[in-house]
């Protein structure tokens, strides 16, 4: 991986030169490449060189790394075979699934190259080199004090920094990330592969095994996993899926230890992390726990319930639906997770102090009151405007992605504006010739996971919800319709959806997207009051763009001043981009009298197995061959069983789902797929006490792969 930063100084400025961390027990830290020799990875444990994961201009394990998607996988033989989770090709896996294959429900082998399926919606991404431009970027708006136009320009110069690298190199994609809010940015290169296809998918009561009963729990015995393959051009250069693309062959692929690993065993990640909020003050913290997390996890709560009541009898809606489901039962847990460890360890009560400890440095020093003194009062006033209304910034948050026929409605509405602007009816008609098909693109995306029954209903709760809001928290399209009650507003919006030719694809397209005149003559409720939320909304984003301008300064202060006092530079939150956690294999008491150990087996996953609950349905050929003792070479040491999940004490979050868990050596013992209920709250804070990881363990994935699945190729492939 080539590294483009212009000088040491500029390092400096990124990721801060004076601290020295010390690693015995790891400390909180998503490292970014460049503070690995800072990060005590040797006095951790670590035998090979820090130069073996990455070195500048060299190849590295870094360069076996890849984004996937939203997630992290790993590059496991030279042929572009990648190993990530099942929950991040869950997407894909469903969109290839029909009721007559059901690839979701039984898995998927494709025991040849020709027999690999398109993962349709999946992008790999292998970050190419980066470069610091926080100087470029914080002299441009040195001298603007306007809060939008301040956020403007960062904006527009993030984007034209971007556009610049990708002209110099047409064979990269660009993107400007910021490390900390207006203080820090860097310019990623990333190769992007479009063509990603599905080796081997384990069925469904093996990848989700447990499913939302043990989503975010320890002990665990999923089988998280799954195997995909990038591909290239004849050429070697990136191309859109086609039969004649070959195997991407990567510069590195980790080797694999069928070995696994012990407890206290010494283990890093790499991945692609999403994103924290630990640098943020109280406030911040107050926000989440008092409106964003109980919003959305009880939102999310309804909308699943309704899309699991409409496909209980149909196994086509079943299907069609279950990508969104699984998202927000994710997104559901973590957040209530999340909201009882704020409240379990008062996180808004420690920031506080913090904030006030800061507040008191500040004042002593004359220089920095001079320059902060009235910072902490400019952040409060800030968050207290963002709490006047930020119920009503949350519901129209949600208003596309809960109500869909709106989305559908939001589409339509811009196409129509496109030919109203036009100033013949010939031009009309020619304008929506080249644009119908991109059109119907962005639709059959929104139709592939629509329910009419499902979105009255969502979009019922939505309006009613909408209807107890008071003050700055109301949402006024929907107030100034002086509906008599909260079932008057559910019941217009449902007779809207009802009513409107935009609640099936096959009335859309035959009726009303013919031709320029037919979509120009036609209109209903829906396609009206999206239009009024619209404006209304528009007019609410110019403001909470202003609020983000005032929040990039803000940041910037609070970050340097706050490294000033506690006299240490901060890691970056995570931001999606490539960084390194390290940790050791390791157990711990969630409750008073209680340990958790860090392995699960076989044993185990039968014996939940037994409970009846259908979450916990399994494939018999495991109890079959658990029962034959048929463990073949993947027997932890010790406990004549094939471990199947494991436990760490490394700093992860959403994104790095799918990173490659490697011991000592940097080989790979496993694929990371969770945190348990406790570690929620690493976005926010962590500990070591509490922050654990879980992961497949490599030798329950081979064993499942040769035993189980017949997949004996997949091991062939990697070596083993």
């Amino acid at each position: 991986m080539k590294l483009n930063l212009k000088s040491a100084a500029l390092i400096a400025l990124l990721f801060g030169s004076a601290s020295v961390f010390t690693a015995s027990i790891p400390d909180e830290g998503m490292f970014p490449l460049s503070e690995l020799s800072r990060a005590g990875l040797k006095k951790a444990g670590l035998k090979i060189s820090e130069k073996d994961i990455y070195n500048p201009g060299q190849i590295g394990l870094v360069d076996a790394l890849v984004q996937v998607s939203g997630c992290s996988g790993s590059f496991v033989s030279g042929s572009g075979l990648i190993i990530t989770n099942h929950h991040c090709a869950f997407s894909a896996v469903q969109l290839a699934s029909t009721p007559e294959h059901n690839y979701l429900e039984n898995g998927f082998v494709a025991r040849s190259q020709e027999q690999e399926i398109e993962a349709k919606g999946l992008t790999i991404r292998i970050t190419d080199s980066y470069e610091d431009v926080s100087v470029r970027i914080l002299n441009a708006v040195a001298n603007i004090s306007d809060p939008i136009k301040r956020i403007n320009t960062i904006t527009k110069l993030r984007e034209q920094i971007a556009k610049e690298a990708e002209a110099k190199d047409p064979s990269i994609k660009a993107e400007v990330s910021e490390m900390f809010i207006g203080k820090t940015y860097v310019l990623f290169r990333y190769k992007t592969i479009e063509d990603v296809r599905l080796v081997y998918i384990p069925r469904q009561d093996i990848g989700e095994f447990g499913g939302e009963t043990d989503n975010w729990v320890w002990p665990r015995h999923t089988g998280d996993f799954s195997f995909l393959r990038a591909y290239v051009g004849p050429d070697g250069k990136p191309a859109k899926y086609s039969k004649d693309n070959v195997p991407y062959k990567p510069k590195k692929y980790l080797k694999v230890n069928p070995k696994g690993v012990e407890e206290n065993d010494f283990v890093f990640i790499l991945g692609y992390p999403g994103r924290t909020f630990r640098h943020r003050p109280a406030q911040f913290i107050e926000y989440q726990q008092k409106f964003l997390l109980p919003f959305t996890s009880e939102l999310y709560d309804f909308q699943n319930q309704q899309m699991a009541l409409a496909g209980k009898n149909d196994k086509a809606t079943e299907l069609a639906l279950a990508t969104r489901i699984k998202r927000n039962a994710n997104v559901m847990k973590n957040y209530r997770g999340k909201l009882k460890g704020l409240r379990n360890i008062d996180l808004i009560g420690t920031k506080k102090k913090e904030d006030q400890e800061l507040e008191n440095f500040i004042n002593s020093k004359p220089e920095l009151k001079s320059k902060y003194g009235s910072l902490m009062q400019d952040i409060d006033q800030h968050y207290q405007l963002v709490f006047s209304d930020a119920l009503r910034e949350l519901w129209f948050n949600n208003l596309y992605s809960g109500i869909r026929t709106m989305q559908v409605a939001n589409v339509i509405n811009s196409f129509k504006n496109a030919l109203i602007k036009q100033t013949s009816a010939s031009n009309r008609q020619q304008v929506f010739d080249l644009n119908i098909a991109n059109v119907k693109k962005q639709l059959n995306a929104i139709y592939e996971s629509y329910n009419v029954d499902v979105d009255k209903n969502i979009a019922a709760k939505m309006f009613a919800d909408a209807m107890a809001l008071t003050d700055k928290h109301r949402v006024e399209t929907i107030a100034k319709r002086n509906f008599s009650s909260d079932d008057a507003a559910a019941g217009f919006i449902k007779n809207a959806v009802d009513n409107s030719k935009l609640n099936s694809a096959e009335s859309l397209y035959n009726s009303v997207l013919r031709d320029a005149n037919t979509l120009l003559s036609y209109s209903d409720d829906i396609l009206t009051i999206q239009q009024e939320l619209d404006a209304e909304h528009s007019i609410f984003k110019d403001e909470l763009k202003r609020r983000e301008g005032v929040l990039n300064r803000l940041m910037g202060d609070y970050v340097a001043v706050k490294e000033v006092f506690q006299s240490k530079n901060f890691i970056p939150d995570a931001n999606s981009t490539l960084r390194l956690t390290f940790g050791n294999i390791k157990g711990y008491s969630p409750a008073d009298a209680t340990y958790m150990s860090p392995f699960t087996t076989v044993k185990g996953l039968i014996e939940k197995g037994n409970s009846g609950d259908p979450e916990f349905n399994y494939p018999q050929p495991i109890k079959e061959a658990w029962l034959a003792k048929n463990f073949g070479p993947y027997v932890r040491k010790g406990t004549n069983d094939v471990p199947v999940n494991i436990l760490y004490n490394m700093d992860t979050t959403g994104g790095n789902s799918g990173s490659p868990i490697m011991n000592a050596y940097g080989e790979l013992i496993g694929v990371n797929f969770d945190r348990s209920y406790d570690a929620t709250i690493n976005d926010f804070a962590w500990n070591e006490s509490y922050s654990r990881s879980i992961g497949v363990d490599i030798r329950y994935v081979l064993w499942i792969a040769d035993k189980i699945d017949n997949a004996q190729f997949i091991i062939k492939e990697m070596g083993i």
